[in-house]
């Protein structure tokens, strides 16, 4: 279909520029060379490009410098990251060969706790009114997951400060979320505030 629409637009071109001068021999062939382009930045990527070549302007290139390049981007970004993912689970595997019992099942605890994706796609439903793809209620559950660890984090910071020993209670979690929302970490939902202009 844009082979088609480039041909038109070319054909019309051509014909426009032989009615404004008569005298230049017509030819059925297309060369990017007769294209006059005022802008000279234009004009350099109709001469840098090549018939196989891929251009700024529409012709298609399997194997012009530019598309090995653009595959070997990945490549290199794939092995990249692969690399860092090999690190950090050689880190991690260090970090948890080194725990105690205590600190082994607090973290196995961790690795295993989710909350029900049941209850946070009802929950997102209710709200948005409308149905939520499955990817939307793990990153969801994820992000949940994440901020009840702020919000005890935040909650153990309270217990040591106030003098007290865990277990934690509902004071140490309310002033915790008093905190963060302080803080700005947590949205107020009771009020919006007013910037006066």
């Amino acid at each position: 279909m844009a082979v088609d629409r480039d041909a038109e637009h070319q054909q019309a071109s051509r014909e426009h520029q032989l009615r404004h001068d008569p005298t230049e021999p017509s030819s059925d062939t297309w060369d990017p060379k007769e294209i006059k382009v005022e802008d000279e930045d234009k004009q350099d990527s109709f001469k840098e490009a090549a018939p196989g070549e891929q251009g700024e302007h529409g012709e298609h290139s399997s194997d012009g410098p530019q598309a090995k390049k653009l595959k070997a981007e990945p490549e290199k970004r794939r092995e990249k990251r692969q690399k860092v993912d090999e690190d950090e689970i050689q880190k991690m595997q260090i970090l948890v060969s080194s725990f105690s019992e205590e600190q082994l099942n607090r973290y196995e605890m961790y690795r295993r706790s989710a909350f029900p994706k049941a209850a946070i796609k009802r929950l997102i439903q209710s709200i948005t009114g409308s149905s939520v793809s499955q990817n939307v209620v793990i990153a969801m559950s994820g992000i949940s997951k994440v901020f009840a660890g702020e919000v005890v984090e935040e909650a153990l910071d309270v217990c040591e400060k106030w003098g007290e020993t865990p277990p934690l209670q509902p004071k140490h979690m309310r002033e915790a979320v008093r905190r963060l929302k302080n803080r700005d970490q947590i949205p107020n939902t009771k009020h919006k505030r007013v910037l006066l202009q």
